[in-house]
């Protein structure tokens, strides 16, 4: 389980999501966990042809930093950063996360798929992020795990890891991430897109949900940004 956790969400040239995603399939999974990091799952928005989200977990901060260096200056990265760029109009869009609670993080399988030639997961990934006026811990999360989790959960969500904002420095600066952020970010599990979109659908009528909005929307800058990933055939998260 990784205590410091990248959400990172990249926007491509048109086109070239799976020249990326095969760049990381045959090159960037063992290599970057062999300096030290975790690559939890790779996925592709179904929402936006351009997009490749990502997610790389770490021990700590400053394994981090040992492990982004030791990959980043690395044999491997030489080889292949300008495929990899070429691929990229922005890199930048990066949440650094940390388990909301103790046991509220990914539990992973020991392994990945060996080979890009094994059936993808049909699940979808849904990751919710509030932003919120205030640090989770100062009366959202309580308020979250209280109230607006049992709702989405009797309703058919299958929460899978919750994470906050974290606020130690980027210490690795050659790799920007968002500042000031203070978000809860909810990745959920659906076995297929069907089940999704049940979901989402006794949502959109239910009366205790549409009830709790302005209580859920105190506590907000502006609306829960709602994504769904289908994770790609090597992804440990599937």
């Amino acid at each position: 389980m990784s205590s410091i956790v990248e959400l990172r969400r990249y926007t491509l040239h048109p086109g070239r999501r799976d020249d990326l995603i095969d760049l990381f399939d045959t090159h960037f999974l063992e290599s970057q966990e062999a300096c030290g990091m975790t690559v939890i799952g790779q996925f592709r928005d179904p929402d936006d042809p351009n997009a490749f989200v990502w997610l790389r977990g770490f021990e700590d901060m400053a394994t981090r930093h040992g492990a982004l260096t030791a990959f980043y200056d690395g044999p491997v990265w030489s080889a292949h950063r300008d495929r990899a760029n070429g691929t990229m109009i922005d890199s930048d869009n990066v949440l650094l996360l940390h388990p909301a609670e103790s046991a509220s993080g990914f539990t992973l399988p020991a392994a990945r798929p060996a080979s890009p030639t094994e059936a993808a997961s049909p699940a979808v990934f849904q990751v919710v992020t509030y932003q919120l006026k205030r640090p989770a811990d100062q009366g959202f999360h309580s308020y979250y795990s209280m109230s607006v989790a049992p709702l989405l959960q009797g309703r058919g969500d299958n929460p899978v890891a919750v994470f906050t904002s974290e606020y130690g420095e980027n210490t690795f600066t050659r790799l920007p991430v968002r500042q000031n952020e203070n978000v809860l970010t909810v990745f959920s599990r659906f076995d297929d897109e069907s089940a999704h979109k049940t979901h989402r659908a006794a949502l959109e009528n239910d009366a205790a949900w549409l009830s709790e909005q302005t209580r859920l929307a105190a506590y907000l800058t502006g609306k829960p940004v709602v994504t769904r990933l289908l994770p790609t055939a090597r992804s440990r998260l599937r």
